[in-house]
């Protein structure tokens, strides 16, 4: 039998997703800083790393990487943050999880994959890719 998640809990994390989304680092890594994990995941299995990819903020990902995150931590989607930084053409975004270590092949569709779909050529040479 699981208990209900306490809603002071629920709460906070709402909140620390949300600073991910906005791009807020200074305020998120203060949380990671004071012991939330840097790989946490909402219900749908983003992480903090790909909610900062996704809307755009490469300080907040490089931020949180420096802090241990994930850089291919996979969502219930198979989805990863590079994937989806190729997806809404954050080429910044792209470079610091190439810097952080993300692989262009991890993931369904793979950054690569995506890469081609939205036929974004700079992208693919990031990746060494055609």
């Amino acid at each position: 039998m699981s208990e209900a998640p306490d809603p002071e809990v629920v709460e906070l994390a709402t909140k620390i997703f949300d600073l991910a989304r906005r791009g807020r680092t200074d305020e998120l890594v203060a949380y990671v800083d004071a012991g939330v994990p840097a790989n946490l995941t909402n219900d749908r299995g983003d992480s903090l790393v790909m909610l900062a990819a996704y809307h755009g903020h490469a300080e907040a990902v490089r931020a949180l990487l420096a802090r241990g995150a994930d850089a291919d931590r996979i969502n219930d989607r198979g989805q990863t943050p590079l994937a989806g930084a190729v997806f809404k053409g954050e080429t910044e975004v792209v470079k610091a999880l190439l810097e952080g270590g993300a692989d262009p092949s991890a993931g369904t569709p793979s950054a690569i994959d995506t890469a081609r779909m939205f036929a974004r050529a700079e992208v693919l040479e990031l990746f060494g890719a055609q």
